[in-house]
């Protein structure tokens, strides 16, 4: 008997012990998601503001380590509650930190602040591009230090008024995701949309432009992450082997039938898979699955993929294309909409057979748990739209909310954080953006004399060389192998090649980003330079529409110009010796 006893103590020590470690294992994966959440924004934003973005990542970890090590973390866990709405600090991981640790707190608060990194910087996309970096800096604590912690505390702190009510939100979908949305739609709205984004005539939105992220390689590793990261963000919380198994199965096929969802209906809809808003979809079929991770079985988890597949695009498209509020990442559409949706449908799709072993709608015909859920989002929805509407009205009418004109237009790395570029070794993509105003242009009129760049005449060569033609060929990309072949087999012994982007009466292809249309009017071409002077011009000209004629409009255009000399600099040969190849 007393063996008995002593080995289910130690069973019992070993169990603690093992949850524990995997417990800070959890922890470190969703740590981790930042990285992620840094490569989704930076790849749907422009190359110019990538330093920028990297930066607000990784400040919302650090400062909110800050201040939940200050306050945020006492507030959240505090042992004693004002009516069950706001804890009372004791500060014990400032003023005891031996009984903070004896007290097992050290793990939970590891996690909470990983858990409040994560609803900081869900904001940081949905503002981009156009946020000063102070006023960010200074959300995030606002955010870190009084919004997640209270709301949170309501729902994870066993003296909150949502746990005794018997709200269930596993490991997130409303206390951080639909915090993170609504906050994100909060300060779209109040920053205002980027330069160029929409087009106005008469007080009116006239046209919607598509503003494409300058990575979607970047946002795909990100999405990768992310998704790595979340088996630690719903699992973590996992007390035995089964739940833990059961949460894995059901945060892989949520997350994947949205995905297919939404590759289908933008499929259908654009004629093309959107490649963007199928990222946004495997997030949101992540972000859906979360509150009821335990509580949901397999076929519910399918139900909660399709919804979201169709709810992200719904929202992203309404936001942008109705509503005109800008929202480079789909932030909202992806935390927001389905941060209440994975809430809603815990109240729903709960199984009873499930470990967690609530009871939806769906299955037992009660309604109880559905209205512990709906109070229980609207009420954290309706503290979050008080305290960050608040924090962005006085950030606007203090230090200001968004940049100078001339600072968006040159992006936020070199006005923000004084780089030239986040990839400093590339050049720039050549933006056409039209920015909808006058003052857009960096020099008008004319240059005076003293700041003009003096011109030197070179003199011409007139020393009776044969004459020499410049044969310029702008072409498709993929034919250039059957052109610089050909150019070889009549004689060509050198060629300049170039990626070019351009475009002719047609204006490109029209194609269609997050479900905006996309004037591509300047599309890759290669260009191909050739000076003739022993082949007969006409002969390159033939040859040239002969290999590159297809009967479809781009097929290219050939430019003839004549040239004055030839110098090859290593023999310093002139002229027509200069084109010859060395017999």
């Amino acid at each position: 008997m007393i063996t008995e006893e002593i080995t289910k103590l130690v069973e019992s020590v070993a169990s603690k012990e093992v949850f524990g470690v995997w417990f800070l294992i959890g922890a470190a994966l969703v740590f981790f998601m930042q990285a992620g959440f840094a490569m989704v924004e930076t790849g749907f934003t422009r190359a110019k503001n990538a330093g920028n973005i990297i930066m607000k990542n990784l400040m919302d970890f650090c400062i909110g380590t800050v201040v939940f090590v200050l306050l945020g973390f006492s507030l959240m866990m505090a042992e004693d509650y004002v009516f069950g709405f706001i804890g009372v600090p004791n500060l014990k991981i400032l003023t005891d930190f031996g009984g903070f640790l004896r007290d097992g707190n050290a793990p939970s608060f590891v996690f909470n602040l990983v858990f409040c990194a994560t609803a900081a910087t869900i904001v940081s996309g949905a503002m981009a591009e156009r946020t000063k970096f102070l006023s960010y800096c200074i959300y995030s604590g606002v955010i870190s230090l009084f919004v997640y912690p209270i709301e949170a505390g309501w729902v994870w702190n066993q003296s909150g008024w949502l746990v005794k009510l018997g709200f269930h939100d596993f490991a997130g979908s409303a206390a951080i995701h639909s915090v993170g949305g609504l906050t994100a739609l909060i300060g779209a709205v109040m920053v205002g949309p980027r330069l160029g984004k929409y087009v106005r005539e008469n007080g009116k939105v006239k046209k919607v432009n598509a503003i494409p992220g300058h990575s979607i390689t970047l946002g795909a590793l990100g999405c990768f992450i992310l998704w790595f990261g979340w088996y630690g963000f719903n699992g973590a919380a996992a007390w035995d082997g089964s739940s833990l198994a059961s949460i894995f199965v059901t945060t892989t096929i949520a997350p994947a039938v949205a995905t297919c969802v939404t590759m289908a209906f933008t499929w259908i809809k654009n004629g093309k898979p959107d490649v963007s808003m199928c990222i946004n979809a495997s997030l949101a079929g992540l972000v859906g699955i979360t509150a009821g991770c335990d509580a949901i079985n397999a076929l519910g988890s399918v139900v909660v993929g399709v919804v979201s597949g169709f709810l992200v695009v719904g929202v992203v498209e309404l936001l942008d294309i109705k509503l005109h509020v800008d929202d480079p990442v789909g932030a909202v559409g992806v935390h927001l909409a389905n941060g209440i949706w994975g809430t809603v449908a815990v109240g729903l799709l709960a199984d009873p057979s499930a470990p967690a072993g609530l009871r939806g709608l769906f299955y037992t015909g009660s309604f109880r748990l559905l209205g512990v859920q709906l109070l229980g989002i609207a009420a954290i929805l309706g503290w979050t739209a008080v305290m960050m509407t608040l924090t962005f009205a006085v950030l606007k009418k203090t230090v200001g909310l968004r940049v100078e004109v001339e600072e968006e237009i040159k992006g936020l790395d070199k006005t923000e954080h004084g780089l030239p570029s986040a990839y400093a070794d590339f050049v720039p993509a050549v933006e056409s953006l039209d920015y909808g105003f006058p003052g857009a242009a960096a020099v008008s009129g004319d240059t005076p004399v003293a700041e003009a760049v003096p011109v030197k005449k070179v003199p011409a060569f007139n020393d009776g060389s044969p004459k020499y033609t410049k044969v310029e060929i702008i072409c498709k990309e993929p034919r250039f192998e059957a052109l610089k072949n050909a150019m070889m087999e009549i004689g060509i012994t050198g060629m300049t090649v170039s990626h070019v982007l351009g475009c002719g009466v047609q204006k490109g292809q029209p194609e269609y980003y997050r479900g905006v249309p996309v004037e591509a009017n300047l599309l890759p071409k290669i260009q191909v330079d050739i000076v003739v002077s022993k082949v007969p011009v006409r002969h390159v000209i033939e040859t040239a529409k002969k290999v590159l004629y297809t009967g479809h409009i781009g097929d290219g255009k050939i430019f003839v110009y004549d040239v004055e000399n030839v110098v090859k600099v290593r023999t310093g040969e002139e002229g027509y010796d200069a084109l010859q190849d060395v017999e």
